[in-house]
């Protein structure tokens, strides 16, 4: 039998469940690939209930991904011990891979449908962004044939996110008997930010998630804006009641996925021993004070100095709080590939430092920064917390906001209404706007002040909400949406 007939679900993510270090005698050592999504399907994929016939297709990131796949047939580096499930890697030649994914998809992509630009000063198309979607491009195509490689006669195939819009298109033009779904982990941005990309540009990521039978997104906002930009981009047919776009001759449907959190799975880590370690020694830290926490990526989305500006604006019309609050900020630097992400780390560490300079005294630090990832410690952090500020500009959906709730039966939250999140844990939350510095202070003292019993109330629902659609139910309710 030959591999793609066995394959009959396959996935497409541009990380994959594990990667590959090189260690100085030179064997490969492995370990588990980071990122929200990677943590959402890794288990899906290799557990016991893993859907029969399935793989995994993902690229090959670092030298080591690239040293496994090269002793690997076919780039097949599933083996005894990963726990991966079927792998897949593809070697993309590195400067394809730079250009695809730092300059369109993370420069990109990832800047219009999180509203990022500065507009007076970028974007700028010009030729050598022609050059570099070209990459994207051929990015894209690299997946689109392993895909139709590896699948079996009407497989179903789930693509995920920004990184491989083009895919489906692609997919469908070689492999019309395939049932096909695209996922967006982002937000969508509405019509007037997303027809910043050239038109045809434009034109060619909606038809590429087109050739979809099914488009899904994390909250029904983004889907209203992604069939917004068909109808005004390309002339579509949109019926929103239905939620389905009819476009050069073929309908894909639009659906609603707003994925959450295995409540058991984190508690049953959230209590192993490095877990109970970090909460001794956070405990040791902060002493009998309450703790607000909030733990992010240093990603420029996720409005992390606004929140230290908010938080000095509290202290500063609050001096009753002074010796009685202990912020702890979990920052760990993200795609310090991108300039503008190196300054933004370094712009975190220097207002860190002055709440600490303004603040601080020799018996109480205001505010613990740590920038080096640590998963067990932010856990523990988690576990101890008071209050949770989850405060991004726009974001596809928010773990952390559905995580905290879960370990902390006691804290109050502080959500940004521009989380998609904010659509199931908003009636339960303290919803601020992430540009109001002066607002979210408020809404932090008002967390603090909170009435334990109402706290605790709040969590019940809010952790309720959070748990209401675990991975695995996400990934069954994509696998019927494609059986349709």
């Amino acid at each position: 039998m030959t591999p793609h007939e066995q394959n009959t679900v396959l996935l497409a993510s541009n990380r994959g469940p594990v990667t590959f270090t090189l260690a100085e005698d030179g064997e490969l050592i492995v370990r588990r690939g980071g990122g929200g999504l990677v943590s959402g399907l890794s288990n899906v994929a290799a557990g016991a209930d893993a859907p029969p016939g399935m793989l995994w297709i993902c690229s090959a990131l670092s030298d080591g991904d690239r040293r496994a796949v090269r002793l690997s047939p076919g780039g097949r580096v599933d083996r005894s011990g990963y726990e991966t499930g079927p792998l897949r890697m593809l070697d993309i030649p590195p400067a394809t891979f730079h250009r695809a994914y730092n300059a369109i998809a993370n420069s990109t992509l990832w800047f219009v449908h999180h509203l990022l630009y500065n507009t007076p000063n970028s974007p700028r198309f010009d030729g050598l962004f022609r050059r570099e979607w070209e990459s994207y491009r051929a990015y894209n195509e690299t997946f689109a044939a392993a895909l139709a490689e590896e699948a079996a006669p009407g497989a179903r195939v789930m693509v995920q996110d920004y990184h491989l819009t083009l895919v489906p298109g692609m997919l469908r033009a070689t492999r019309p008997d395939l049932r096909v779904s695209h996922f967006s982990h982002t937000p969508w941005a509405p019509p007037d930010y997303f027809s910043l990309l050239p038109g045809d540009i434009g034109a060619e990521v909606l038809s590429g998630v087109l050739g979809a039978d099914h488009a899904g997104f994390l909250a029904e906002r983004w889907a209203s804006a992604f069939m917004d930009c068909c109808e005004s981009q390309l002339g579509a047919k949109v019926d929103r009641a239905c939620r389905t776009v009819t476009h050069d001759g073929r309908t894909t449907r639009v659906g609603v996925h707003p994925l959450g959190v295995d409540g058991h799975e984190l508690w049953v880590r959230a209590s192993e021993p490095d877990v109970e370690s970090h909460v001794a020694a956070l405990r040791a830290q902060t002493g009998d004070r309450q703790v607000i926490v909030r733990i992010d990526r240093t990603e420029l989305s996720k409005n992390i100095v606004r929140g230290l500006m908010a938080y000095r604006e509290f202290l500063a019309g609050h001096p009753e709080w002074h010796g009685r609050v202990v912020h702890l900020a979990f920052a760990y630097p993200s795609r310090h590939d991108l300039p503008e992400y190196r300054e933004y780390t370094a712009a975190v560490q220097r207002y860190a430092k002055e709440i600490e300079d303004e603040f601080g005294t020799d018996d109480w630090d205001p505010l613990v920064l740590n920038v080096d990832d640590d998963y067990a410690r932010s856990l523990a952090a988690y576990r101890i917390a008071d209050v949770l500020l989850v405060n991004p500009i726009r974001d596809g959906m928010n773990l952390v906001a559905k995580e905290g709730p879960i370990l902390s039966p006691r804290a109050a939250l502080v959500l940004s209404r521009e989380a998609g999140a904010a659509a199931e844990l908003g009636g339960d939350a303290l919803l601020v706007n992430p540009y109001d510095v002066s607002g979210t202070a408020d809404a932090l003292h008002a967390a603090l002040v909170m009435p334990e019993a109402e706290r605790m109330a709040r969590a019940v629902r809010l952790s309720a909400a959070a748990t209401a659609l675990p991975p695995r139910k996400w990934f069954a309710d994509q696998l019927t949406a494609l059986s349709g």
